[in-house]
């Protein structure tokens, strides 16, 4: 995994087997619907995170590996945002890969662990046309709760302890981030984690208590986007700040979602000082290190 590199020749070869025009701006043409882009009925067994470790290796080809985790909400409300990445990859991976040749990308999807189904699905990690392959696997459950919140920091919870990377040998974190139009989630049903990715847990997952974890290990940014007129903007922002310096939390537009994820990345990748271990949490989360 995570072999080759981003082709934009191969992207439009791919894209006319799956029936698709990609236009001269280099991003699939036309008004398609989330149901036509992501078909899947339910998760595919290749993004099913129960009992499986990911991993993102250095190789020849790629001696300096930046891993970057780009979780989605598939929820009802989310549907618009997953298809803006989608038709934009190809120019989000372009214009990246001008800038940071060793980029590889995981993509997840997270729903709700209280309510949904299928509340979680990781991809590997990938440098090249498998990255759409395994975008266009995801399965959007369309659903969510009464809870005012998606279950977001599931991608925090699997990136520290179901991920290996060797950048973690070579002194450097990983990025993570999270997109959606809901508040931070307070914590992780720990009974049906258990069920989703195997592992044998005892009690529910606390936000607080799993934010120094993933600080040690990865940078980490939510991308807000504000899709719906302004409603509870201020409110959901107010949740993410308890946890997230407010420098990585982005509130966008829809139209901005493609050039915010390439400022992040080349941010991050061009940023000496995110070496693993060096953790200076927020004084809004108010917890000890």
């Amino acid at each position: 995994m995570g072999c080759g590199i981003w082709r934009e020749d191969t992207f439009r070869s791919y894209s006319r087997r799956m029936g698709r025009r990609v236009g001269a701006d280099g991003a699939i043409a036309g008004d398609l619907k989330n149901q036509e882009l992501f078909a899947a009925k339910t998760i595919d067994p290749l993004l099913n995170p129960k009992n499986v470790m990911r991993e993102c290796c250095d190789t020849e080809e790629h001696p300096a590996t930046i891993p970057v985790i780009l979780a989605l909400d598939v929820t009802g409300s989310m549907g618009n945002a997953a298809v803006e990445v989608a038709k934009r990859l190809n120019i989000i991976m372009t214009r990246l890969y001008d800038k940071v040749k060793d980029v590889e990308f995981m993509i997840m999807g997270i729903g709700d662990f209280a309510y949904d189904r299928c509340p979680l699905q990781v991809s590997q990690f990938e440098s090249d046309i498998r990255i759409a392959e395994q975008l266009d696997k995801l399965y959007f459950e369309f659903g969510g709760g009464g809870n005012n919140y998606e279950s977001y920091t599931a991608a925090w919870y699997f990136a520290v302890n179901h991920v290996k990377l060797d950048a973690w040998d070579r002194g450097q974190k990983g990025l993570i981030i999270t997109m959606g139009d809901e508040a931070a989630n307070p914590y992780i049903p720990g009974e049906r984690l258990g069920e989703v990715t195997g592992a044998a847990m005892l009690k529910d997952v606390e936000t607080e208590k799993l934010l120094p974890e993933v600080l040690e290990k990865y940078d980490v940014y939510h991308i807000y986007v504000d899709h719906r007129a302004g409603r509870n903007v201020e409110r959901d922002i107010v949740t993410w700040e308890k946890y997230l310096d407010k420098q990585n939390i982005r509130v966008i537009k829809m139209d901005e979602i493609v050039d915010e994820i390439i400022r992040i990345v080349t941010a991050f990748a061009g940023n000496d000082a995110l070496k693993k271990g060096r953790v200076e949490l927020p004084k809004a989360a108010g917890i000890a290190w």
